[in-house]
């Protein structure tokens, strides 16, 4: 049964309950964190880059560094970003990108964009990546979303290596690409595989392309050197450090301001100093501009 993880507190009454799951592994392997129903599939949605990164790289797409990076990230849409995956798509056209159109994420940017574009989506870096991919290794482009794909098919093998488990269902996600469902425990175990490629060096020596200026996964990447981290939509989280520990978080109602105070709570009870990022184990509450309150672990 998913479990208490966290409560939200204003001027000393509990308001609002996040309940949910989280399973933390210790560089051996062992369960040593397990709160909730961490044998439930979930769908890990953005927590699914690193891999499909992965696949990418398998199939002989040049991704190295920031490239890598934001292949394997969200990022916010900044300038940069937009530059480097322009770069990425190389004589392909921006059209050739199926991602939605979308607003960046990034603030300052958004005030002086005119208009949403693929480009600036979040998962552009992704979409970018798998066009790469597919020019690499010869594979069908306009048809590179579709789960019978010679690539996406080479991503859930991939998810099903790594994770040491069977895809439990096959879904579609915002973007447009398959995502694959696995247990909390598979998706951190797959974590664990994953902290030994490429993939997760690019995301720690380029964390603002997993994310951008602020984002909290970005943040705590450079709080934390060696700790990957990577968010996705409905309250899905994974953290793992370069020594192995991996974590994976699912809140159940979809929130993800507690996301980040789960995982490094849980995170820390593995034995890994979170010290350095401690102002995000719990999230403020305000109220009139002024502290009342906050987000707090409670499992």
């Amino acid at each position: 049964m998913p479990a208490l993880l966290a409560e939200v507190t204003r001027s000393g009454f509990v308001e609002s309950l996040h309940h949910g799951s989280v399973v933390g592994l210790l560089p051996s392997g062992d369960v040593g964190v397990s709160v909730g129903a961490v044998e439930d599939p979930v769908l890990p949605r953005s927590c699914m880059k690193p891999f499909q990164a992965l696949a990418c790289l398998s199939a002989g797409a040049p991704l190295a560094g920031p490239a890598l990076a934001i292949a394997a990230g969200s990022h916010t849409g900044e300038d940069r970003h937009v530059e480097l995956v322009t770069r990425l798509l190389g004589e392909l056209p921006v059209g050739s990108l199926r991602c939605p159109p979308s607003w960046p994420e990034d603030e300052e940017t958004r005030q002086r964009v005119p208009e949403p574009s693929r480009v600036r989506m979040n998962c552009s870096g992704k979409h970018a990546a798998m066009l790469a991919a597919c020019v690499a290794a010869r594979w069908p482009v306009e048809t590179y979303l579709g789960p019978s794909h010679p690539l996406q098919q080479l991503v859930m093998r991939t998810v099903e290596e790594l994770s040491g488990e069977s895809v439990a269902h096959t879904a579609i996600d915002g973007c447009g690409a398959p995502v694959y469902g696995l247990s909390l425990h598979g998706l951190a175990r797959a974590m664990q595989g994953l902290v030994r490629t490429p993939v997760a060096d690019a995301m720690r020596g380029f964390p603002e392309y997993v994310g951008g200026t602020g984002h909290v996964n970005t943040v705590v990447m450079q709080l934390l050197p060696g700790v990957v981290a990577k968010g996705g939509a409905e309250g899905v989280l994974v953290l793992a450090t370069s020594a192995g520990h991996a974590v994976a978080v699912k809140v159940l109602d979809g929130n993800p301001r507690a996301t980040t105070a789960i995982g490094l709570t849980a995170l820390a009870a593995l034995g890994f100093d979170v010290s350095p990022a401690k102002e995000y184990l719990s999230v403020p509450v305000l109220g009139g501009g002024q502290v009342v309150g906050e987000v707090r672990v409670v499992f």
